[in-house]
């Protein structure tokens, strides 16, 4: 007898609807076979299917069963269709009636005594389900509250394959699964880190706020022990709250790589990544057999926080350049092209000199000029072309260290950054999420116009400094992110004169 399900596998973190067909045959002593581009974990679920049918109290069919996954030229990867397989077996066997399953996806992995596993992804799957058509969705426990974020879907919690059959044979009802999205974002979109705790270093909160606004990339120059890294730890706080559409896109990837944490349905908080600086190409941009997402889309809509940048190989940090000016990156097979999304905020922090102290007034520097050259050589000319506000940290004085009044605290940067935000919004397009750092060159000469007097510092900048015309344009689109923190229309001199004045490492290299 033929069963026909659906389910859904994962291609990098977009869904594909798969058609499970379950034929039960009559006859033979054959082993089952699975068929349709299966990967090793989707073969070995012959075995566990067999364990789990079993140990809940079924038969299992002694004839040969041969299951297929179409489309059959798409690569079936991961333990989702065990439930589906499973299900079918039953079907096939008389067992369960096939009617009521034509609107339903089914995913879930089983273990041998038949109980339902959380598997990954499956907010992608929900969100193909829906724009495919589907109503219904059957998932493990701990993933129901993760699909149920989905409008339009009625998501279905099961523990084990008896649950499962049970539901579907009308003999055990059961509730759907409700998620208030609101009450979800008020109880975990809040951060146990503010930015009063970094005493001192004023001047870099506010090149920081100006980088919030805008959404641009910052590099930090300063000694050790001076706050790098808890100033870029403290940016997500001052950055606007995620929308529901931004939530969405970031848990799809967070989802696709099993990093959700199992008490929440949805990211509510920006993300903040910071890997090492030993990391490998392919664990920044994303890679492998079966392409998975890297840290910089898991770092989607959030914060990639580089520290101790220069000590990143060369060729590592040369794999960003691209991804930091389209916002996506694109990793490509010889049978597939996945494409995987990467708009986020890079903060790069890195000392002066090998030994740390160039510049410095707490310590004396032990550096050659040639040390120094050969260390900031490291990052090439390209790369911080592509990096908008380079800004020197200092080291903090004691009486600054020990100082308990005057603190800028996140509040009142986020107040000035969400400003800055709105007026960008009317600017841009309410329906577009779009910032000043992601402008192309048409609209900075369109929106970041400059007078005569603005138009005469930036070209001293640029024929004292050899600045190109990436950095140019870096330097427009910072100085209109400053007017509008400003509340101001038009770009003013001193607008432009602050935006070069954060152009640190172009008077070095």
């Amino acid at each position: 007898m033929l069963a026909r399900l659906h389910s859904v596998t994962l291609e990098g973190i977009d869904g594909v609807i798969c058609e499970v067909e379950v034929d039960v045959g009559r006859g033979g002593f054959e082993k089952s076979v699975i068929v349709g581009l299966p990967d090793t974990a989707v073969k070995e679920s012959i075995e566990r299917v067999r364990s789990a049918i079993v140990n809940c109290g079924y038969r299992h069919p002694k004839t040969q069963s041969v299951i297929n996954l179409a489309p059959a030229d798409v690569k079936k990867a991961g333990p989702a269709f065990d439930l589906p397989i499973a299900l079918g077996m039953l079907i096939g066997q008389g067992v369960l009636a096939n009617s009521g399953l034509n609107d339903a996806i089914i995913v879930g992995e089983l273990a041998l005594d038949g109980r339902v596993r959380p598997v990954n992804g499956v907010l992608s799957m929900a969100m193909t389900a829906v724009e495919s058509g589907f109503s219904r969705m059957i998932v493990p426990l701990e993933n129901a509250r993760e699909a149920a974020v989905v409008e339009k879907m009625e998501v279905f919690a099961v523990g084990s394959l008896t649950q499962a059959a049970g539901f579907l044979a009308g003999q055990l009802p059961l509730e759907t699964t409700t998620v208030d999205i609101e009450e979800l974002f008020k109880v975990s979109s809040n951060y146990e880190v503010d930015f009063a705790d970094v005493k001192g270093q004023e001047s870099v909160k506010r090149a920081v706020t100006v980088a919030a606004a805008g959404g641009h990339n910052i590099m930090m120059i300063g000694p050790p022990g001076a706050g790098k890294t808890m100033l870029a730890q403290r940016l997500a706080t001052v950055l606007p709250p995620l929308s529901l559409a931004e939530s969405l896109e970031a848990t799809r990837v967070y989802s696709s790589v099993g990093l959700l944490d199992k008490d929440k349905a949805l990211l509510a908080t920006r993300p903040v990544r910071m890997p090492h600086h030993s990391a490998s190409g392919p664990a920044l941009i994303g890679g492998g057999t079966t392409p998975r997402p890297g840290e910089l889309s898991l770092a989607h809509f959030g914060i990639l926080f580089l520290d101790e940048f220069v000590e990143f190989p060369r060729h590592v940090l040369e794999m960003i350049r691209q991804p930091l000016e389209d916002g996506f990156v694109i990793v490509s097979r010889a049978k597939k092209t996945i494409k995987f999304p990467a708009q986020f905020m890079l903060v790069a922090a890195m000392n002066p000199c090998p030994c740390g102290y160039f510049g410095s007034d707490a310590r004396r520097c032990k550096c050659t000029p040639g040390q120094i050259a050969r260390y900031l050589s490291k990052v090439s000319g390209p790369l911080v072309d592509r990096i908008d506000i380079h800004i020197e940290v200092p080291a903090i004085s004691f009486s600054k260290l020990r100082s308990q009044s005057g603190q800028l605290d996140s509040a009142a940067m986020r107040k000035a950054v969400v400003g800055a935000r709105e007026v960008q919004a009317e600017r841009f397009g309410r329906e577009v999420i779009m910032t000043n750092a992601r402008m192309s060159h048409k609209q900075v000469e369109r929106f970041c116009t400059l007078d005569s007097a603005s138009e005469l510092i930036l070209r001293q900048a640029m024929t004292e400094f050899g600045l190109s015309a990436r950095a140019h344009d870096k330097i427009c689109k910072v100085a209109r992110t400053i007017a509008d923190l400003a509340g101001a229309k038009a770009i003013a001199p001193e607008h432009v004169a602050e935006a070069i004045s954060y152009r640190k490492l172009d008077r070095r290299l």
